[in-house]
């Protein structure tokens, strides 16, 4: 398959890469450790600002307990190991597979990631006879006075805590019925976050499960009191095809309280599939989360990190236009990032097209029957796998007839938020580098473009 470079999205210079491990920022320094090659080593790359990446060495390779998988990273401020001098430095729980078995092993550094030393007593926990357990997120709880890991155990949650990173008790499990969309459980994060940017917090756990039906995100909002975690709501992070393994960023720079995280742009259904080349695997634009008070509960939000505006080129602006079919704009580009606010108007549905090209586009619409906004990639392009062309849907109220939108188009892929980010469709998408077109349409009827904004990124 052939496909350009995504312009914004990280990807590595060469190589396969999937899930985001160690996400953590210290002295200055966004760090992204991600899955890396086959066998599985731990890839790394560093930002400043979350916009522009330097991939570093590899961090973590193979060694007698096996390929390096999913993890996390940690500053470790006070020396609670014992592994650093006199001042802080990075521990690492990353996921290794030793005689058939998933085991836990810890890694220190001491300049920054740059370079890793393995614990020389690993595995810090081993495997109580889960077929899987792994993907640990480790974070210091302040409220207890200990570090707190949170790993993917076959069915369920587990919860460990540790004075020191390198003894770990089990405290609780949680468990949850995902109905159809179950598989695997993996990539676990927990993390508390603002209500409405400021009133109150909720603890939420994220989960990722992947089975024959695909991958999927799931997230389960309630409350943690160190040892358990009680679901109220739960909720689909992503209603796409391509988001998947996301993790939170520990750490953030001095006055910055926002939660940021990031995920793997891809599915296991046909991950292997898409064969760019050279390299294979790109992680999705970085987000902020918090949660919203809906009638429905609190449900998570995502946003684009306010640091992409930094991309921003060539600006292009509409308003007050009526749509009646699909007329083109005069905006075009491969990478684009579009703000619309459109009304229905009469229409049965209505919205945009991107990356139009011959008898080649992405339709990002309201369907007004349904209640439904939808992400059509069925026309979009190539398509690595037989169940690749496909309509992806998510429940979305309009308010007062109107539809608020915020898009990302890169080379790949699409990104769509919606409802103040309760709604988020993320999906590749692999047209010819000469479909670059921007449509506005309605069907059954005229609906309205109230206001478009986009730029070139």
């Amino acid at each position: 398959m052939t496909a350009s470079r995504p312009h914004f999205h990280f990807t590595p210079a060469a190589g396969w890469m999937n899930d985001p491990n160690g996400l953590v920022y210290f002295d200055g320094e966004y760090h992204l450790f991600f899955q890396y090659r086959k066998p599985r080593h731990w890839g790394h790359a560093v930002s400043r600002d979350l916009v522009q990446w330097q991939e570093l060495p590899v961090a973590l390779e193979p060694n007698a307990l096996g390929e390096m998988w999913s993890g996390s990273a940690v500053v470790d401020w006070h020396n609670t190991s014992g592994l650093f001098d006199d001042r802080p430095g990075l521990a690492a729980l990353v996921t290794q597979r030793t005689h058939g078995a998933q085991v836990q092993s810890l890694a220190s550094s001491q300049d920054a990631g740059r370079t890793w030393t393995m614990y020389a007593n690993n595995p810090v926990l081993a495997n109580p006879d889960h077929l899987d357990f792994r993907d640990p997120k480790v974070f210091w709880h302040e409220p207890s006075g200990r570090w707190l890991m949170v790993l993917a155990a076959g069915d369920c949650v587990q919860f460990y805590t540790s004075p020191d990173l390198r003894e770990w008790t089990f405290r609780s499990d949680f468990r949850a019925d995902l109905g159809t969309r179950t598989g695997v459980w993996e990539c676990p994060d927990l993390v508390e976050l603002p209500i409405d940017g400021g009133a109150g917090s909720a603890w939420v756990l994220h989960l990722s499960t992947s089975g024959a039906i695909g991958s999927l995100m799931h997230y389960f909002v309630g409350t943690f009191d160190g040892t358990h975690f009680s679901a109220a709501t739960t909720g689909v992070t992503d209603y796409g095809e391509d988001f998947y393994a996301a993790v939170t960023w520990l750490g953030r720079p001095a006055g910055d309280q926002r939660v940021l995280w990031i995920g793997w742009m891809n599915n296991w259904r046909y991950g292997y599939h898409v064969a760019t080349t050279p390299w294979q695997g790109a992680m999705t634009i970085p987000r902020e989360l918090g949660l919203a008070r809906t009638p429905a509960g609190l449900r998570l939000t995502q946003r684009p990190a306010r640091e992409l505006a930094q991309r921003r080129g060539t600006a292009f602006r509409l308003e007050n236009a009526l749509i009646a079919g699909s007329p083109t704009l005069e905006l075009r580009g491969q990478a684009l990032e579009i703000i619309a606010e459109l009304h229905a108007g009469d229409a049965n549905s209505f919205g945009l097209r991107v990356r139009v090209g011959l008898e080649q586009h992405t339709t990002i619409g309201y369907d007004l029957t349904s209640g439904e906004l939808f992400l059509d990639r069925r026309a979009s392009g190539q398509s690595p796998h037989a169940t690749f062309p496909a309509r992806h849907a998510a429940p979305l109220a309009l308010d007062d007839g109107r539809l608020r939108l915020h898009i990302f188009v890169d080379t790949c892929s699409v990104e769509v938020f919606a409802g103040a980010g309760t709604v988020v469709l993320t999906d590749l998408i692999f047209p010819d580098d000469t479909a670059v077109g921007v449509e506005v349409f309605a069907e059954g009827g005229a609906a309205e473009l109230l206001m478009l904004e986009a730029y070139q990124l």
